[in-house]
């Protein structure tokens, strides 16, 4: 893009410090109030990394919404958009679409083979011992760094564009903020800051979506889109799509990109302690549910603002005041960049610099928590002190926010100063880590998985991947093997099919032939509380006080209360991983193949009708998603909210009356 940035460098530093500080303070507030007025308090090591096991399916949904919006989700969809014409917005959203849904199934069965687990690797490490725990958690931290560099290189790669920001400052200050308010909050924090953020986003997606299509005197209409996509695709046709145009499913380089991303994706979501994270958190009756509106909300995100942006940036590309647009420019993410400050000048640049930098703080925090709760079980109270008290626990997992966050603003800094954009490391993902996709899934799910066919399967994966990627790097590109000839379509594909497949047929095949007979006893019984009971009429009085204590310490620690544990019934859990099952694959079948093929195939170019309609089965999807994520939280948590506010007026007249009182406990 031009040299010249839109806004002022203080502009920059007043979003990622300002806005980011605001929001710490604002979580920091809304913590104190938490503790104060409810039951939750973060002081609690269960309540800091799984927000004690209670989240209700609206919250949760919101936090899967907002953890999945990461800077690609803003950026790399509006730049295949540019690329490939309406095919884009339908491969980035239903390829990233199906993995939530599909983690519908492993979030039953996690409730119901590890209800106590705090982190996936707990239960590969209960099941299959200390070389397959070390094996997968290569994998897990692969993934977590991973995301995070891809978050913090798109964040500083457009703040610096429309800025003039330094993007070593930018790699440090983002995580910045966001690692106050997890270390104060915990996961309750998390989501509660993931909920705000997501309101805001969709409130400044619908700014951007009636702007293009009702009110910008560039744009202002769907019709005005065909006719100006139709131009583009007269003076620049697009290869591989049918007759070069904009406007059709016909484009054999989406559906490439689509197989990519939908590999790429499922290693980043079955992979990622985030999502089971917020498995975790919620309450085991409704943890489907959540994740399976999380996962058709999140869809019209990506779907509509890059059906937006994206081809508003093609459609502008002879404007005067749209900014020339390099392919290192569309790998880092920019036609949105460009397309905002070209519609709307100086405010629309503000508004996507907004709407950015809260998704990738959101998407942030979500990161943090989840290497935190990875660093603390799975790596010192497994092998470094596996007697550690409840203080020392909460005390590491602090400690672990804090050095999380330098390890992310370092590995955003390395990436790019070696050249690698955050488009190229989204293709690249699924070529180091789509083998571990099939193993843990197994080992979540299935009796019969095998140890070693799983292991073995992730190992092998992982180094076909890498094998096929780089063979056929040299091969389509005269043996020259570098960051750009490596970021071919084809060359990503090779090497993301090669991972899962070879990954994925090891891990099965080998179960089938040798299967295991496991029961899942050794995972259930992870973490699991032990409930003290008092009984004995005889025992003194002080003996009877000191055993209450030790049983209301205990019931607290676990995090878990008796409501919660009546919901952990077998055959219910059973019933919703069946429930998840067909509803998730019915969804997959619809997105991925029911809809995209039969338009791939029939190579229609959409006329003015069809453009439209495609554009407002957008905007009428993101306002149900809206209303999903941010009106059905409010309504389910209408007692959470009444008990706080109850406590503020006692508070405000008779000071001290409104804290929260935990019940006596009873001693039969």
């Amino acid at each position: 893009m031009s040299n010249v940035a839109i806004l002022p460098q203080g502009a920059g530093y007043g979003v990622v410090v300002g806005i980011g500080l605001f929001f710490s303070g604002f979580m920091i507030l809304l913590t104190a109030v938490q503790a104060r007025y409810t039951p939750f308090s973060p002081r609690s090591s269960e309540e800091f990394s799984s927000a004690s096991r209670s989240v209700k399916p609206g919250l949760i949904a919101s936090g899967i919404v907002s953890a999945w919006t990461w800077a690609a989700t803003l950026l790399q969809s509006s730049a295949v958009a540019y690329k490939y014409g309406i095919s884009g917005p339908w491969w980035y959203g239903a390829g990233a679409t199906i993995q939530i849904l599909l983690f519908a199934m492993i979030a039953a069965k996690l409730k119901l083979n590890a209800p106590y687990a705090h982190t996936w690797l707990e239960v590969v490490g209960a099941r299959w011992g200390k070389t397959a725990h070390l094996v997968f958690m290569f994998f897990g931290f692969a993934t977590n760094i991973i995301v995070s560099s891809m978050l913090i290189l798109g964040g500083s790669a457009t703040v610096t564009d429309l800025t003039g920001m330094s993007t070593i400052a930018a790699c440090f200050l983002i995580p910045l903020g966001v690692s106050i308010y997890v270390v104060v909050g915990g996961m309750r924090s998390t989501l509660l800051c993931d909920y705000t953020h997501t309101t805001v986003l969709f409130a400044i997606i619908l700014v951007f979506v009636f702007t293009v299509y009702a009110t910008s005197d560039k744009i202002g209409s769907p019709d005005k889109m065909y006719e100006l996509l139709t131009a583009a695709s007269a003076a620049a046709p697009v290869q591989g799509n049918a007759r070069g145009s904009y406007i059709t499913m016909r484009s054999k380089n989406g559906l490439i990109f689509g197989v990519i991303n939908i590999i790429g994706n499922f290693a980043t979501v079955f992979q990622d302690q985030a999502y089971f994270q917020r498995a975790i958190a919620s309450r085991p009756s409704s943890t489907v549910k959540a994740y399976l509106i999380g996962g058709l909300a999140w869809f019209a995100i990506p779907f509509t603002l890059a059906t937006t942006l994206g081809l508003a940036a093609v459609a502008l590309r002879g404007d005067p005041v749209m900014a020339i647009l390099s392919p290192a420019d569309v790998s880092a993410g920019l036609p949105a960049a460009a397309a905002a400050s070209a519609l709307l000048g100086k405010a629309g640049a503000a508004a996507l610099l907004v709407l950015l930098f809260l998704a990738v703080t959101s998407a942030t925090s979500a990161e943090l928590i989840a290497v935190s709760s990875l660093l603390t079980y799975d790596v010192y109270k497994r092998y470094i002190n596996p007697k550690a008290t409840e203080e020392q626990i909460l005390r590491v997992s602090h400690l672990m926010v804090v050095f999380y966050a330098v390890v992310i603003g370092l590995a955003g800094l390395i990436f790019f100063y070696i050249g690698v954009s955050m488009g190229w490391l989204y293709t690249f993902m699924g070529v180091i880590l789509g083998s571990g996709v099939a193993p843990i899934a197994l080992c979540i799910t299935w009796s019969k998985a095998n140890k070693m066919g799983c292991i073995v399967g992730s190992l092998a994966g992982f180094a076909a991947g890498i094998i096929a990627w780089l063979v056929t790097t040299s091969t389509l590109n005269n043996g020259v093997i570098n960051v750009t000839t490596s970021g071919g379509d084809f060359e990503m594909l090779a090497g993301n099919l090669a991972s899962i497949g070879v990954g994925g047929i090891i891990a099965t095949v080998s179960s089938y032939v040798w299967p295991e007979n496991y029961d899942f006893e050794s995972t259930r019984q992870i973490n699991k509380p032990v409930v003290l009971e008092v009984s004995d009429e005889k025992v003194e009085r002080s003996s009877v006080e000191k055993k209450e204590k030790e049983a209301s310490v205990t019931v607290a620690s676990s995090g878990v209360d008796a409501g919660i544990e009546d919901e952990l019934d077998p055959v219910a859990l059973n019933k919703a991983f069946r429930f998840a099952a067909w509803s998730s694959l019915g969804l997959l079948l619809v997105l991925i193949i029911l809809i995209p093929l039969p338009l791939f195939f029939a190579s229609t170019i959409y006329g003015k009708a069809g453009l439209t309609a495609w554009v407002v089965i957008g905007i009428i999807w993101t306002f149900c998603s809206a209303f999903t994520v941010v009106v059905y939280p409010l309504w389910e948590s209408r007692e959470a909210i009444g008990m706080i506010s109850r406590g503020i007026v006692k508070d405000l007249f008779s000071r001290g009356s409104g804290k929260y009182v935990a019940p006596e406990p009873v001693v039969a």
